[in-house]
């Protein structure tokens, strides 16, 4: 791995049979707010869920691309982050007016749904998982997933700020109790001492230290997390051809241009009137050469 200070730390505690990750986001997180302006409630929200895809991105067994949304009915209509395999990651949240000042699951997103989606080369349609919100917090609400899901024990604390985004997690394996019968609380008991400025200010493995001194930690290789989704001219245009030449003429006479905002890789295509005409213009027939 390069020197990124956005990745995924996996780590196992050998003689607990307890695996766990640490995920900092800093360039990444702070390339994905790029000319965004969401409330910092919002922000750190999305934030949370960004370390926490990573988390569960990076511990996928088979190679795919995971989307999770979070769905509710309050200030905060969705949540989405989408990571593929080689952790490349993108989110957006949409988010009313109303938004601003409030705080907590409870009052920005209310009741809803979480949906994970898994797209695998081997699929033919990609595996969906829906579930309802049950946690008071983005950690909450995931615990709750990976404990119901996997049949498994795991705690999550994830935590965000303007500047980095930060998630620590552990789960408890199937041998554990055979290990250590008290493994699985002492561990969990020192995770929760971590304070959210730890998380967020230290590298993976001082908090690792910190925490697990008296334990044995062995870690693999850190990965590399990326934001690197560039503009994708040739997919916009086959969408506007589709909408067709009227449609977009009609916009032109309207608005002045046709303006595309992809809210996920967050990206702006504005087209003018020029842009439509040579949109739609046909190729030049060569005529055909006779000898």
């Amino acid at each position: 791995m390069s020197d990124s200070t956005s990745y995924v730390q996996r780590f196992l505690l050998d003689e607990l049979d307890i695996r766990g990750a640490i995920v900092q986001l800093d360039e990444v997180w702070q390339a994905l707010l790029a000319n965004r302006t969401y409330p910092a409630s919002v922000r750190d929200l999305l934030g949370q869920m960004c370390a926490v895809a990573c988390v569960i991105g990076g511990n996928l067994k088979q190679p795919g691309r995971l989307t999770i949304q979070l769905q509710g009915h309050g200030p905060v209509g969705l949540l989405v982050v989408d990571i593929t395999e080689t952790l490349n990651l993108r989110g957006y949240a949409k988010a009313s007016d109303e938004a601003a000042g409030k705080t907590g699951i409870a009052d920005l997103v209310g009741d809803g749904q979480l949906l994970l989606s898994l797209d695998m080369p081997e699929l033919r349609h990609p595996y969906q998982s829906f579930v309802p919100i049950e946690g008071a917090s983005i950690s909450e609400i995931f615990e709750h997933y990976l404990t119901q899901s996997e049949q498994q024990p795991a705690t999550l604390h994830a935590v965000s700020s303007a500047n980095k985004s930060a998630c620590l997690f552990l789960q408890k394996l199937p041998d554990a109790d055979k290990k250590d019968p008290d493994g699985w609380d002492r561990i969990a008991r020192l995770a929760s001492t971590l304070r959210d400025e730890e998380l967020l200010g230290l590298p993976a493995e001082e908090i690792l230290t910190r925490l697990f001194h008296q334990e044995t930690v062995r870690l693999f290789e850190a990965r590399e997390v990326t934001h690197d989704w560039p503009l994708d001219w040739d997919k916009v245009r086959g969408m506007l051809r589709n909408l067709g030449r009227d449609e977009l003429d009609a916009l032109i006479a309207e608005h002045g241009e046709v303006l595309i905002h992809d809210d996920l890789s967050n990206h702006e295509y504005r087209l003018n009137a020029d842009d439509v005409a040579a949109l739609f213009a046909k190729e030049p027939v060569t005529p055909p050469t006779f000898h």
